[in-house]
């Protein structure tokens, strides 16, 4: 029993290692970047359809960001909102769903790549699931702001009918932070979910994804948070790269979201091992049986 976490971890570090997280994140990175303005775009069309202000609402989204990393996903926002009508809005923001959705592609196979998983699915599949996952994370970045929004002024005018706006407050300030949590574990639980190529016999649930949701809705504000406080305070990136700044702040924060996204896929597939095989040392899934061998 006491040998369960260092097993666990044994196996972890040897499916990091195996599988390449650190290379997989450059990959994922990439497709990534490329991916992130034309979300942006679709993002901004479906909230032009409410009534929330869209650049307060996606500065509120990217708030744990570097300041440099802000100012250049604002600015596109901003100029995209201004500067362009209705109608080709709609029309970039159809393209955007297609450009977007092959970041997500690229998860969705890096995570089948954590859970071991043959890929046998066609082209025609991976892209249809990749732009359903597309769509629910447009949809549930809504509903985020929805509630961020809506919320807060249905909450306060409850507090106020009787008589407790000083609660409100207090309760408020810690109710905006767990909303958007929530809803990034369901997000990612619902990705670790439905990425793998699973059959019948091996169908994950959506219960057992839950470790790895959480450990990437966590590890990715926390790294956010400490990675931005770091950034704004000491770095001295500006020094080294002048105007480019935003964009290798924007590169970075990439890479390490990344490799924690594909982390919380190889800690979910190592749990399931463990479940279907039970805890015993595996030395042919072993890191420390590898470096002892290769010595």
């Amino acid at each position: 029993m006491r040998l369960k976490p260092v097993i666990f971890i044994d196996q972890l570090l040897y499916r990091i290692d195996e599988d390449g997280v650190f290379a997989t994140g450059s990959q994922l990175t990439f497709s990534l970047i490329l991916s992130l303005f034309p979300f942006i775009i679709v993002f901004l069309n479906v909230l032009s359809y409410t009534s929330l202000i869209r650049e307060d609402i996606l500065l509120e989204l990217i708030y744990y960001l570097p300041l440099e990393t802000q100012k250049i996903i604002s600015g596109f926002a901003s100029e995209i909102a201004q500067t362009s009508s209705q109608g080709l809005l709609s029309i970039a923001a159809i393209l955007g769903l297609w450009t977007s959705s092959s970041g997500l592609k690229a998860v969705i196979r890096a995570i089948n790549r954590a859970y071991d998983y043959g890929e046998t699915r066609s082209f025609i599949k991976l892209r249809i699931i990749s732009l359903l996952f597309t769509i629910a994370l447009i949809v549930l970045l809504t509903l985020v702001s929805l509630t961020l929004v809506f919320g807060e002024l249905l909450a306060k005018k409850i507090f106020l009918f009787f008589g407790g706006v000083h609660i409100f407050s207090t309760l408020w300030t810690y109710m905006r932070i767990i909303i958007p949590l929530l809803y990034m574990i369901l997000i990612f639980a619902l990705l670790y979910k439905f990425s793998p190529c699973s059959n019948k016999r091996r169908k994950i649930t959506l219960r057992s994804t839950l470790p790895g949701a959480v450990f990437t809705t966590l590890g990715w504000m926390i790294t956010s948070i400490f990675f931005s406080y770091y950034v704004n305070n000491f770095g001295r990136f500006a020094i080294t790269y002048g105007s480019l700044v935003g964009i290798i702040l924007l590169l970075i924060w990439l890479y390490i979201s990344s490799i924690i996204i594909v982390l919380g896929g190889e800690i979910n597939a190592t749990l399931e091992y463990f479940n279907i095989y039970g805890f015993h040392w595996n030395q042919n899934k072993s890191l420390v049986a590898k470096v002892i061998n290769n010595n």
